[in-house]
């Protein structure tokens, strides 16, 4: 995706202007923001294709602005923060930022996460997701793949992209078992590095928001390995 738009929120002006390049390099074109306000006021002025986003800045910190965005918006968001401990990772990856890069961080990765995700948005914006079926049931779930909705005894979860993506992939193939690494690279659509826990938090938020309306098991856990439609 070459021109796509990609916003920099970030108050430190010197890591600001290196994001601001290495996404040049890339054939993107950026808008750089310095504060929380700026960055929501050009998110209200301008279209955006992915945000990059600090989570300690002046006016809007980057949680709130996160939740914000969320409520009304899918947009990717790559946060990019000196807050390295597994807490806070979980913690903004469930307020709906779709991945996670500490500070310090290599240009490769920033390159290699943000192409991930943005390959990933045109991928379904453009309806291509590979699908054997439209609809996809399991137990009292149903996912209808064209339409990216699911249910659960007829009530509309709300998911994020991520969530249903695993979900689909889990339901088209009801027998395999995926790893972490499977499932970020077929999800993620880049490469893994051991260390991120990425795929677990997804899979445990998309736990919990089945579990709160059914008791049944949905999605297992095949220990040592990783994940599997639950045969139960």
């Amino acid at each position: 995706m070459t021109n796509a738009k990609i916003l920099i929120v970030e108050d430190d002006t010197d890591i600001n202007n290196i994001l601001s390049k290495i996404m040049k390099k890339q054939g993107y074109d950026t808008v750089q923001a310095f504060s929380g306000s700026e960055g929501k006021l050009r998110l209200q002025m301008e279209h955006f294709d992915l945000l990059m986003l600090d989570l300690m800045l002046p006016g809007i910190m980057g949680e709130d602005l996160i939740k914000e965005i969320r409520n009304t918006n899918t947009l990717p968001i790559l946060v990019l923060s000196a807050k390295s401990s597994l807490k806070d990772r979980v913690e903004v990856l469930n307020l709906g930022a779709d991945d996670y890069l500490t500070k310090p961080f290599e240009t490769e990765e920033v390159t290699a996460k943000v192409n991930a995700l943005l390959r990933r948005s045109k991928h379904f914006s453009e309806g291509t997701a590979p699908s054997t079926s439209s609809v996809l049931t399991f137990k009292n779930l149903t996912l209808n793949v064209e339409n990216r909705e699911a249910y659960l005894h007829d009530t509309l979860l709300s998911l994020t992209k991520y969530e249903f993506d695993i979900l689909s992939l889990l339901m088209k193939n009801p027998g395999k078992v995926f790893s972490r690494e499977n499932l970020y690279e077929e999800i993620w659509q880049g490469g893994y590095y051991g260390e991120d826990n990425t795929v677990n938090v997804h899979v445990s938020n998309l736990r919990k928001k089945l579990a709160k309306l059914d008791s049944e098991e949905y999605i297992s856990t095949v220990w040592g390995i990783g994940f599997k439609l639950s045969s139960l």
